[in-house]
């Protein structure tokens, strides 16, 4: 079957309430770190689309690497409708999204809305690659990231994973 999307799942994504204290649940239960925890806005998420109309995303963001996955913790800080909020209410924690790359984003993006998942977000990061959350939770019980390839984000995953190979346990929680 031939499909645009490189289908290798890269990470693995869970909308919290907290962040910091979802990642040090983490980092005591299964030894994983250290997160980078970064607060994304309208100054860094451009041009977003919130089922085809415009609109504000805002969040806390942890990242970390544990093997060849990554592990991502979201806190949606918008106050509308928003991709995240769709699938996990506020005061529980559950699984969001698995992510991809993308060699042809407006290729993949027509290839799931003609399987009848559309797109629930999509936008970009300043200086950085575009990203959609595709909804695939009815087929998946979960969403679909794609992202593009871009050397900003690849340096700062690589980063990310070769800090997390040699992490002695300090400093659990850095600032992205």
């Amino acid at each position: 079957m031939k499909l645009p999307t490189d289908r290798t799942v890269f990470q693995n994504a869970w909308v919290v309430d907290d962040v910091e204290k979802t990642a040090m649940h983490w980092v005591k239960t299964m030894g994983i770190g250290p997160f980078f925890v970064g607060e994304y806005g309208p100054e860094r998420l451009l041009n977003i689309k919130y089922r085809g109309k415009p609109a504000e995303l805002r969040m806390i963001v942890g990242l970390a690497q544990a093997g060849p996955v990554q592990i991502e913790f979201i806190q949606p800080l918008s106050k509308g409708p928003n991709c995240y909020r769709d699938t996990v209410p506020v005061g529980t924690m559950a699984h969001h999204h698995l992510c991809v790359w993308t060699n042809d984003m407006e290729a993949d993006l027509k290839y799931y809305d003609s399987i009848g998942c559309p797109t629930a977000t999509e936008g970009l990061v300043k200086g950085g690659p575009r990203f959609a959350y595709v909804d695939t939770h009815m087929q998946l019980n979960c969403m679909v990231e794609i992202l593009e390839h871009h050397p900003v984000i690849h340096d700062a995953f690589k980063m990310i994973a070769e800090t997390a190979a040699n992490w002695d346990g300090k400093d659990p929680i850095r600032k992205m």
